[in-house]
């Protein structure tokens, strides 16, 4: 009889070998599953770059505007009879340092000792 459940319970192994360390296993799927999430988050950072690059491009191609404006911000140039005023950050004030205010000493009493 323990032979029997010697042999049963190698039975039992072998069949489980392939769900947890088989090419199908439960490790697999998840890493798998982990993978296609990571991927899904790439892909949805992606489309957004790509939709504002489309509409870059369209408003490149459609307007003048965008042209314009970049122009203006990245070669600085300027329209005829048009007059640029740059403004620059004014730095921060310096610390004004509190006036000598007088400290009163303490006062010591002179008692006489009891």
């Amino acid at each position: 009889m323990r032979w029997l459940t010697g042999i049963l319970l190698g039975l039992l192994l072998l069949l489980q070998y392939p769900l947890w360390l088989g090419k199908g296993s439960w490790l697999t799927v998840w890493d798998t599953q982990h993978q296609v999430a990571q991927q899904l988050q790439i892909n949805v950072k992606l489309t957004k770059r790509n939709a504002a690059m489309d509409a870059e491009v369209r408003d490149l191609k459609q307007g003048f505007g965008a042209i314009e404006e970049r122009a203006r911000t990245e070669l600085g140039m300027v329209r005829k009879n048009e007059v640029f005023f740059q403004v620059l950050d004014a730095p921060p004030p310096a610390p004004v340092m509190p006036s000598a205010i007088p400290v009163a000493e303490p006062t010591v009493s002179h008692g006489m000792p009891r």
